[in-house]
């Protein structure tokens, strides 16, 4: 037979097991789940091609300031300001596939918030040049190099494109971010002028690799040579 005290241990036992157990549920419900504030996109500027697919993520930000991606119950949509379709989305995913060249915004909705972004999508092209194919400048600041860049059809495409400098020879890893190629519609013909920013530095005559960059083009590199003097 079990002593009386035995017996009083197991109730308090019991007891403390129960307490613990109701403080547990109480604080659950105590503190709630920190409610969703903001919705960001990401590409947060998609640029791509007719005929290709373009994946785009919602991240949202809660009142604690964590910061995770939106999985599930993103309700995705385009808004389409041309009289035709530029693009289709999966409402679901986000996936969106180009079907003619132009502007969209595309939008992901959850908790009542909403989060947008503008997504380009530009015509597909099969080869590109860059003319000339060389050029030059001084490290000076002022000073620029013109080059346009071209289709496969003679079109001009240099509002379309973006160059890039890099070290010569090289068309990947860290751009020179002291050469500039800026796109001027004001030109004539509009072209990019390409600028040494007066802080490399050089003591000797120094030759930079530009890359043209187009969402459309899957093709070739296709490169041309800036040579910059002291």
């Amino acid at each position: 037979m079990m002593s009386p005290t035995k017996y009083q241990l197991r109730l308090l036992c019991a007891f403390a097991a129960l307490a613990t157990l109701a403080l547990a549920v109480s604080c659950q419900g105590f503190f709630s789940k920190a409610a969703l504030t903001s919705i960001t996109l990401a590409p947060t500027a998609p640029s791509f091609a007719v005929g290709f697919t373009q994946n785009m993520q919602a991240w949202g930000t809660d009142s604690n300031n964590n910061r995770y991606q939106l999985t599930s119950g993103v309700l995705w949509s385009l808004s389409d300001p041309s009289s035709g379709t530029v693009a289709t989305i999966n409402a679901s995913n986000g996936a969106m596939t180009g079907v003619n060249a132009g502007t969209i915004t595309v939008t992901a909705e959850d908790q009542g918030l909403t989060g947008s972004a503008t997504a380009t999508v530009v015509e597909v092209v099969t080869s590109m040049r860059i003319s000339p194919i060389s050029g030059s400048t001084v490290d000076d600041g002022t000073t620029f190099a013109s080059f346009t860049v071209y289709d496969q059809n003679n079109n001009d495409i240099s509002s379309l494109v973006t160059l890039t400098a890099y070290p010569y020879g090289q068309t990947n890893g860290t751009p020179e971010s002291e050469i500039t190629c800026t796109y001027t519609s004001t030109d004539n013909p509009p072209d990019f002028e390409c600028v040494a920013q007066s802080a490399l530095g050089i003591t000797a005559t120094t030759n930079y690799t530009l890359l043209v960059s187009y969402a459309g083009y899957t093709g070739t590199p296709v490169t041309a040579t800036l040579t910059v003097s002291p």
